[in-house]
């Protein structure tokens, strides 16, 4: 190797350096913009009310400032994509992330359960995703979005929400 594509090696690792430092220093910019907003995840009920269905297992996909399906919402460990098992419970949906603290859903925060196609950088054909939109304790608006293993699961997460 010439000295000349040892320097032109160099170069390049380093803006390929510089090109991910700049894209974590971004990520913990939007974090420290929107921890105000998010605040903590909501904690999971000591006991949990009756099991309706589930637990569903799949991907975590995350979750967006509400109606934004590109804002993803990078406070703590909201931004992580991660397997997890989604429970109906009678009050709430409970999803416990491989990858992250348990994230639990009242009912009383719930503002629509639906299908998608797209949310937070992830899109894909048909309505793949789950998601759900509900409202933080800071007033904050957001959708949380889950993809099955089995598809077929979404309408009986959503017919019992329905019930």
């Amino acid at each position: 190797m010439s000295v000349s594509d040892l320097a032109t090696l160099l170069l390049v690792l380093v803006v390929l350096a510089g090109l991910f430092g700049l894209m974590a220093l971004g990520w913990r910019r939007r974090g420290r913009r929107q921890a105000a907003a998010v605040g903590e995840i909501p904690s999971t009920p000591e006991k949990l009310s009756e099991l309706v269905f589930g637990p569903v297992s799949g991907v975590y996909v995350g979750s967006t400032v509400a109606p934004h399906w590109q804002d993803r919402v990078a406070v703590g460990d909201w931004g992580y994509r991660a397997t997890v098992n989604l429970s109906r419970y009678a009050d709430g949906y409970l999803m416990e992330r491989g990858r992250g603290n348990p994230m639990w859903i009242a009912d009383e925060h719930l503002v629509e359960v639906r299908r998608a196609s797209k949310l937070a950088g992830k899109v894909m054909p048909g309505d793949g995703l789950l998601v759900l939109r509900w409202e933080l304790p800071t007033g904050t608006v957001v959708d949380t979005g889950f993809r099955a293993d089995d598809k077929t699961t979404y309408r009986k997460l959503m017919d019992v929400r329905e019930s």
